[in-house]
């Protein structure tokens, strides 16, 4: 009961609907944020939630997952470099939307990807989250030295033309992606749950988000990513979700199953 309040509350004063999130890993994360601020019971952050925008933060970045790395699942790369590229090739403009974008390292490791296959100067990266803290940190780019051992094999496995060290140049905050991937990335706020179409897009990448909606927040997301989509565009999706048994699954065909990366059907 008190969950169902503190999220109608947040709905109601700020818009974010948080509602239709798998309750569980909800409950979960409200739990210890209220832990973490020493409140006894939920009920308790109503009234800052309320009275104090700046405790919606807080809450975002609880409810915000932006554990991720560069070529993570370097198999999805490889597909996409040997199945997806080669029909985005005929496009004379490509527009990708990746969605849930969080801190930008999958953002970047398709930069580097368009790159190399000579498209990335006639594309255009829509990077969207609704977490407007982590989209500022995927805007400048800049990673930890002692990950880069972990991207980088990453990327080597991903297939990969070069070393990655070449797309990032060192400073005192650490390793800082070039600003030439940059130049054809736009980086926006763009709520999954509430927000509508984002345009005609050739692909459109959502890796493990969806896993933390319910069913009906699940297929709206899908539907919306549905209608986004070109005739003959891919989805790319998380290891842990799918198409089976969603109403798309008819709209779609399976490009390859284990990265979960599908085109959708001409009528």
């Amino acid at each position: 009961m008190e969950v169902n309040l503190l999220l109608d509350a947040i709905h109601q004063r700020y818009g974010y609907d948080f509602r239709n999130y798998a309750r569980a890993s909800m409950e979960r994360r409200i739990r210890q944020l209220c832990s973490r601020i020493g409140c006894q019971h939920l009920s308790e952050m109503i009234p800052q939630l309320l009275h104090d925008d700046s405790f919606l933060e807080k809450m975002i970045r609880e409810f915000s997952i932006t554990v991720t790395d560069m070529y993570r699942d370097p198999f999805v790369y490889r597909c996409l470099r040997q199945q997806v590229v080669p029909r985005l090739k005929t496009y004379p403009f490509i527009k990708i939307w990746l969605a849930g974008c969080a801190t930008g390292e999958e953002v970047y490791s398709l930069a580097i990807l368009l790159h190399e296959e000579g498209l990335y100067e006639r594309s255009i990266i829509y990077a969207t989250d609704f977490n407007d803290i982590a989209l500022e940190q995927a805007k400048e780019g800049i990673y930890q030295l002692d990950r880069m051992k972990t991207f980088s094999d990453n990327y080597k496995q991903a297939g990969g033309r070069a070393s990655l060290s070449d797309y990032y140049q060192l400073s005192g905050k650490g390793c800082v992606i070039k600003a030439d991937l940059k130049k054809n990335i736009t980086f926006a706020n763009h709520n999954l749950v509430t927000d509508s179409v984002f345009g005609e897009m050739q692909l459109i990448a959502c890796r493990n988000v969806l896993i933390y909606f319910d069913k009906t927040l699940q297929a709206r997301v899908l539907q919306l990513f549905r209608d986004s989509l070109a005739f003959d565009g891919f989805l790319c999706l998380g290891s842990k979700e799918s198409l089976r048994f969603s109403l798309l699954e008819n709209d779609m065909k399976v490009v390859d199953a284990k990265a979960k990366v599908y085109q959708k059907k001409v009528p």
